[in-house]
């Protein structure tokens, strides 16, 4: 089965890395791997490189990301890569294509897939995010595949209610947990020596992306997350860059500035690769901001989570999250809270909401017996409320 894997940025890679590894192992799989968007942004860590380091195969890098990051470049970078990735598929020839997510790259590339007949596998569907456009994204995608792997069974079945076919739609977990599971990771003390810097006993990790769908100024935010961030001089702050989105660039020169006045006790990383960034989050007090990994890492390994604003708005969450406002107030003593002995006890008991680690293995089984013709053709699935009529 020739299938054909889509990644455009670190975060997405990361996820899709022990799925990638089955798919490259297994003799009954021929792995097709297109490369796109901050992957080869010299500004955003130019991350096609730990694909390379992996020993992957890359068989399409396509570039299609311009120099600003206004809504109108994120436009003209859809248009530019349905472009591209159309004569890519044409060159590869897929059986099946493999995403994750809710990009902007993604669309751009799931719509030349999709307009050109070549059936799509959707992972991490039926997922809520209000506070960026990623949400209408994710639910175009959803309607344009024919399988669905989710990482909840919430999620599932909100797939379902979109009109998808129970029997298309699998409840997985999220493969961000096999990344945990299979990897050794660092202690705190090789971690440091990796990072050549002292984390010292304490340390927060704060990631912070544009609320593309908010009225908010992204600007204002993270002012006052920095303000906040000063009230807690004892601790040592990692900063890891915002995505792509419109007003990333911005949030990177103000965290960039920030850091170069406080050298002493934070850094600032474009990409630190699966191995480091999952070993800086497994040994962190607390992660800060609004990245899908406060969600569904950190609660695995039992941290707290402080939560800004309304990105991650509506996805499942566990109790050692802590959702607060866009104001300093809020985000400070968000972070105090977090930081609390009882609180921090308390995150010791949450549930595991995201699976077990074992989400690859389950695609890889369900993609073996998959007959591809009989996924090619759908139909709306409409299914019968208590009364037993169609809702």
């Amino acid at each position: 089965m020739r299938v054909c894997v889509f990644t455009g940025s670190r975060a997405e890679f990361g996820l899709l890395r022990p799925l990638i590894e089955l798919l490259n192992n297994d003799p009954f799989f021929d792995l097709k791997l297109v490369v796109s968007g901050s992957h080869l942004s010299p500004q955003l860590g130019f991350t096609v490189d730990e694909i390379i380091s992996t020993g992957f195969k890359i068989d399409e890098k396509i570039e299609i990301l311009l120099a600003s990051d206004t809504r109108i470049s994120v436009c003209k970078a859809i248009g530019l890569g349905m472009i591209s990735f159309s004569e890519a598929l044409e060159r590869i020839l897929p059986d099946l294509v493999i995403v994750l997510g809710d990009r902007f790259e993604l669309l751009s590339f799931v719509t030349s897939a999709f307009i050109m007949g070549f059936p799509i596998v959707h992972i991490h569907g039926g997922e809520i995010t209000e506070g960026v456009y990623d949400d209408g994204i994710r639910h175009a995608i959803t309607k344009m595949s024919q399988l669905h792997f989710t990482s909840t069974e919430v999620y599932r079945q909100r797939v379902i209610q979109m009109g998808e076919h129970p029997d298309t739609v699998y409840n997985t977990g999220a493969l961000g947990l096999d990344n945990i599971k299979a990897m050794n990771l660092l202690d705190i003390e090789n971690l440091s020596q990796e990072l050549q810097f002292d984390l010292g006993s304490e340390y927060i990790v704060v990631t912070y992306h544009p609320e593309t769908n908010s009225e908010v100024e992204s600007t204002h935010v993270v002012t006052d997350l920095l303000q906040a961030l000063n009230s807690f001089q004892d601790l040592k702050v990692i900063f890891t860059k915002a995505n792509a989105d419109h007003g990333g660039n911005e949030i990177n020169k103000m965290i960039e500035s920030y850091v170069s006045r406080n050298p002493s006790r934070t850094r600032l990383y474009s990409s630190l690769g699966s191995l480091k960034y999952l070993s800086l989050l497994k040994n962190a007090t607390l992660m800060a901001g609004n990245t899908s990994s406060g969600i569904i890492e950190m609660p695995f390994f039992r941290k707290p989570t402080v939560t800004i604003g309304d990105r991650q708005k509506g996805r499942v969450q566990s109790e050692s999250i802590i959702q607060v406002f866009h104001t300093f107030e809020s985000i400070k003593e968000g972070i105090k809270k977090g930081l609390s002995t009882e609180f921090r006890l308390k995150c010791q008991n949450v549930p595991a909401y995201y699976g077990d680690g074992k989400a690859a293995e389950r695609i890889v089984d369900v993609l073996k017996v998959t007959e591809i013709s009989s996924i090619r053709y759908k139909h709306f699935y409409d299914f019968p409320n208590a009364m037993g009529e169609l809702c």
